[in-house]
């Protein structure tokens, strides 16, 4: 699949804009509980591109996966939240960016960046 979303599996508008604004930040560094404008988690990074991009989310990962809908891996477009399980929750997310790659602010002592997805048990969503 190519980084270029067709018009019939176009990501949210949203979502294209919220990719934008993550890159943006890239290098910004990571603190728990942080939701920008320069310092991030990683749930406070989609909720701060997506409030920049029109969309409201809400604050955890775990309340960001159950307010979005789903969608295969298959279906996934730039711009989608991408989220890694942990045990019964939802314990990281990130923007989906294209060529299997998110934006994401990874945990303490790094910083924003874009990263190849590392886990084949992700699971995705689209904030329309």
């Amino acid at each position: 699949m190519t980084s270029h979303a067709t018009p019939a599996r176009a990501s949210s508008t949203y979502g294209a804009k919220a990719v934008q604004i993550a890159a943006s930040k890239q290098g910004a560094p990571y603190a728990y509980g942080a939701a920008g404008p320069k310092i991030f988690d990683c749930s406070g990074l989609t909720l701060y591109a997506f409030r920049k991009a029109g969309r409201k989310l809400p604050r955890t990962a775990e309340q960001q996966y159950k307010s979005t809908r789903h969608i295969p891996r298959t279906e996934r477009t730039p711009g989608d939240l991408v989220f890694f399980p942990s045990g019964d929750t939802m314990g990281h997310v990130g923007i989906y960016a294209g060529d299997d790659r998110i934006w994401h602010a990874p945990r303490p002592g790094t910083r924003v960046r874009l990263e190849r997805i590392w886990r084949g048990d992700a699971r995705y969503t689209r904030a329309n």
